[in-house]
């Protein structure tokens, strides 16, 4: 059965309690027009959310005339992208008690911008699900990132879908599918894939169903579905977001950060959520100074790229042989456009990732003890769909899903299992971390220092593959040649990242990343925004049903996994499809 329907044949009443608001996702009926972006004649899709704030602030648009416009986006678009979960229940009041607030002299960077954040982040008053019926239901206070997006005056409007458990479940596996959500299409051409368990979140910002949008990264997960589906993230440093009340993988990994538009858009957001949480340790050297701010817009400078030196990082991001022909000259055109912009570029440089053959492995045994924790501390009471008491440790999550095939299939559960046959967080899981992370980031820095380097770039992806919903196979088999990855340098290292819209192939866009060492983020947002303003590649997407499963010249499809199969390890593949 298809994966795209099968969420449509869950009963009603188990759909609802996902939701928050009865019938969202499954509501069907004419899409109208998915290119019409104005509100009160204003284009919110070509509006930043400071230009949005001035509007609001001289009467010419206020936060019900937007919250209005993407409820009913999401209505309507919902079983076309399937990218939002649920939507809150109070989303119309909070922008009604924000209008008034700014009659008040409220001020906030964020007062009364919808945003939607990933169903992996704890939200008070929706359900936090990662996608999984397991989790149907669970509704814990707000995450520390949540909350504090809520004290600049943002209204979280709703959850986006996501790749279930953040893709660290079943191997193979559909990048964007979940049990509770079905499978995230991008809305550039709508049978390919949207990328990275942030699927949603990226299609959220892409689509214009929120004015921004959260999402989160172990390893791909923000800047891959930002650049399949052409917006910006940043992936920050670790520890710059709290991690606390988001469901994790490894705390050694894992940030949420912002997906947006544009640059400014998202220098906004990640201002907004920073802070010294008590609940994650990992977040104590953000309140050094010089580390963290809380309004990274005064780092937005069209001339930040004047001088500086960029390194382009080719080796180990893509194969020449396989998608040189489409991705090099679009590589080609950022290094022309960083050039004029006044950067020097130093072509090539390389990056050693050696050491991240057992960032798997690590992986592996620090979800089995970081999931437990999860749960124990934020997931209480009865599962409404099992009617029993809600997972508590990994072995509970497979029993789970062994008991309800009809909601968690097709997908196995081969991660999960692989995990759960380690012994969590012991000393050879700390070992495994050391011989990864360190070496890394001694990697980045000494070639930084080599060639006195200001920042590195790499091609963020490759144009989306066509979605594959067969469980044997899984969305990359049969379609790598347009797979790309940069992601791992800045994943395993906890540095900076962020990705910004470079190009286009057949109308699917692709990403550049830019790649910095630990808290650059105001130097890389300078860097982006000075691109983007010298570039403006950007276009909305234009919800194509399909421009069918184009192939290079004279590459032969059914070649195309055997040459995968026959370069990497079975380990290696695993890894590839768990982020992406």
């Amino acid at each position: 059965m298809s994966i795209r329907l099968r969420r449509f044949l869950v009963p009603t009443t188990l759909l609802a309690l996902v939701l928050g608001v009865s019938g969202v996702a499954a509501q069907s009926g004419p899409v109208g027009n998915p290119t019409n972006t104005k509100v009160a004649g204003i284009d919110v899709d070509a509006t930043t959310i400071p230009q949005l704030e001035a509007l609001m602030n001289s009467n010419r648009i206020n936060s019900v005339n937007l919250m209005n416009f993407y409820l009913q986006r999401i209505r309507r678009l919902g079983p076309v992208l399937n990218a939002v979960i649920t939507v809150s229940p109070t989303a119309h009041a909070d922008a009604v008690a924000a209008d008034k607030a700014r009659r008040n002299g409220d001020h906030r960077p964020l007062l009364g911008i919808p945003i939607i954040v990933k169903d992996n982040v704890d939200t008070t008053g929706m359900p936090t699900t990662a996608g999984s019926w397991a989790l149907a239901g669970s509704t814990p206070d707000d995450a520390f990132i949540a909350a504090r997006l809520k004290a600049a005056g943002a209204i979280i409007i709703g959850k986006a879908n996501l790749s279930e458990w953040a893709n660290f479940r079943s191997g193979p596996s559909s990048s964007g599918w979940s049990g509770i959500g079905g499978q995230t299409n991008m809305p550039y051409v709508l049978d390919r894939n949207p990328c990275g368990s942030s699927s949603g979140s990226g299609v959220v910002a892409a689509a214009d169903l929120a004015v921004a949008a959260v999402g989160t990264e172990t390893d791909g997960s923000i800047v891959c579905p930002s650049g399949a589906n052409g917006v910006v993230g940043i992936k920050p440093t670790l520890g710059l977001w709290s991690r606390a009340g988001v469901v994790p993988i490894s705390a050694e990994q894992d940030t949420a950060g912002p997906i947006a538009r544009n640059v400014t858009d998202a220098a906004v957001l990640l201002g907004a959520a920073t802070g010294v949480d008590p609940n994650d340790p990992a977040t104590a050297a953000s309140g050094l100074p010089g580390n963290a701010f809380t309004d990274y817009t005064q780092f937005l400078n069209d001339h930040a790229l004047q001088g500086k030196r960029i390194g382009v990082w080719r080796a180990g991001t893509y194969d020449p042989g396989l998608v040189g022909s489409v991705v090099e000259p679009i590589l080609a055109n950022v290094i022309a456009a960083l050039k004029a912009q006044g950067a020097t570029v130093v072509d090539p440089t390389d990056i050693d990732l050696s050491a991240t053959a057992n960032e798997f492995p690590a992986l592996l045994c620090e979800f089995k003890t970081d999931i437990a924790t999860y749960l124990h501390t934020y997931v209480h009471g009865t599962n409404p769909v099992s009617h029993a008491a809600y997972p508590q440790t990994l072995a509970e999550l497979i029993a789970f899903d062994k008991a309800h095939p009809n909601l968690e299939g097709p997908w196995n559960d081969a991660v999960f299992e692989a995990a759960e046959a380690t012994n969590g967080r012991d000393a050879a899981c700390a070992g495994l971390r050391a011989t990864t992370t360190p070496p890394v980031q001694a990697a980045i820095t000494q070639l930084m220092a080599a060639n006195h380097l200001d920042a590195i770039i790499a091609l963020t992806n490759g144009p989306a593959w066509p979605t594959n919903d067969n469980p044997n196979e899984g969305d990359l088999d049969g379609h790598f040649e347009y797979f790309v990855g940069s992601s791992t340098a800045a994943a395993v290292s906890g540095y900076a990242d962020i990705t910004v819209p470079a190009g286009y192939d057949a109308g699917l866009p692709v990403g550049i990343t830019f790649i910095g060492g630990r808290w650059a983020e105001p130097k890389l947002i300078g860097f982006a925004y000075d691109y983007e303003q010298g570039t403006h590649v950007r276009v909305p997407p234009q919800f194509i049903p399909t421009i069918g499963d184009a192939l290079f010249p004279g590459v032969p499809n059914p070649l195309l996994p055997q040459a995968w199969r026959q370069q990497a390890t079975q380990g290696q593949r695993d890894l590839v499809v768990r982020f992406r």
